[in-house]
């Protein structure tokens, strides 16, 4: 299914989503995967076993710089001195801190972020010194991996040990994905373990085929928004 025409903006993965049966609904400007082609009961119960949902087109924003964290909580933001950790906000965002002058902020599962905007607005270069944006939003692409088995899946295509047992909620991974440089970050929806995969946006056609690949011994499937919906409503 095409994307509905008023919709601009794509995934670099458009192509790839549409090829696997992707169904396509309007989120803002950008069109998104909202399933693909199966009813709900089976994608939600693929997304709790094994699935892979493209969530590039939601919103997210990174700062970088000496004063990026005093000038995000000026801001409004919450967030710990501990790298490596995604700090959740009052509106559903996460605050994925990668370095004690790095952040990515995140739009929460559905799309929505109002902290996002704020920062965004609040943000220039002559109020923030010390604190410059970074454009996560072109050029890294967002999937999400989730379900029993996506931890296991993981062990194949990534050295560090992604298991609940050693790898806590809300802890954050930068390491090869894949033979990428990627960013995993545990954000689990409700029982249902989930990571955050982010990596160079040149590079989303090659890592969603990877992982494809890495998850058809478990039959993973790509899931969409409405089967991540499911989920958050259950969780």
């Amino acid at each position: 299914m095409t994307a509905p025409a008023e919709q601009t903006r794509r995934s670099p993965l458009y192509r790839a989503l549409a090829e696997d049966g992707a169904r396509f609904e309007a989120l803002g400007d950008h069109a998104v995967a909202r399933d693909f082609g199966r009813d709900a009961a089976d994608e939600a119960a693929r997304a709790e076993a094994l699935g892979l949902a493209d969530l590039t087109p939601l919103p997210r924003v990174g700062f970088k710089g000496w004063n990026a964290g005093p000038w995000l909580a000026q801001a409004g933001a919450e967030m710990g001195e501990a790298s490596n950790r995604a700090y959740p906000q009052a509106d559903g965002t996460r605050i994925a801190r990668l370095a004690p002058g790095e952040a990515l902020v995140l739009a929460d599962r559905a799309g929505r972020g109002p902290l996002i905007e704020s920062l965004r607005q609040a943000w220039s270069m002559a109020e923030a010194d010390g604190c410059f944006h970074v454009a996560r939003q072109e050029t890294s692409c967002w999937l999400l991996l989730t379900g029993a088995h996506a931890a296991g899946m993981l062990a194949k295509v990534c050295a560090v040990d992604l298991r609940p047992g050693s790898f806590a909620a809300d802890s954050i991974a930068q390491t090869n994905v894949a033979r990428l440089n990627a960013i995993v970050i545990r954000g689990d929806i409700g029982a249902v373990p989930a990571f955050d995969l982010l990596a160079d946006s040149a590079s989303a056609v090659y890592l969603w085929g990877a992982l494809l690949d890495a998850m058809a011994e478990h039959d993973g499937a790509p899931i969409g928004l409405a089967a991540i919906g499911a989920l958050l409503e259950r969780g």
